[in-house]
């Protein structure tokens, strides 16, 4: 089992960034709703925490509370890019150091994340209150995780 012994505290903190990034990536995907997708954010990783047992690695980085990397990118698009960055960071540590069991549940709990959060606020004319811009920027968080 790997456990945040196994990472530098660098790297811990990466690992601990990729989650995060998912969240503020679909937050700023669109306007308005962010107090309820940062509660969602919040609540996802209260619920991983309840579920606690099956991945050590995991039960470590839902332990933490959940802290935002404040990009201080000056664009939108810059800052989604910085974001995407932490992910495909955190993801490849987590690749580097353990099980392909445990990295599936890293990757498994990001990609929940996000689409929690995505679905805090139903976005007018969206599908399933899940906003067209909202949907790509899951496809890039999943594309990032390397699982689309």
């Amino acid at each position: 089992m790997t456990t945040h012994a196994d990472f530098t505290e660098e790297e811990w903190e990466a690992v601990l960034e990729g989650p995060t990034s998912a969240g503020m990536i679909v937050t700023t995907a669109e306007r308005g709703g962010s107090f309820r997708e940062a509660f969602a954010m919040a609540k996802a990783f209260a619920e991983a925490r309840q579920e606690h047992g099956s991945s050590e690695l995991l039960d470590e980085i839902v332990a933490h509370r959940p802290e935002t990397d404040r990009a201080k990118e000056h664009s939108k698009e810059a800052m989604k890019d910085h974001y995407l960055q932490n992910i495909r960071d955190g993801v490849a540590l987590v690749a580097a150091k353990a099980t392909p069991a445990e990295l599936g549940d890293y990757r498994l709990f990001v990609t929940s994340l996000a689409k929690k959060v995505a679905a805090a606020k139903k976005e007018k004319g969206s599908d399933g209150g899940v906003s067209a811009a909202e949907a790509s920027a899951i496809a890039e968080i999943e594309a990032a995780l390397g699982t689309a």
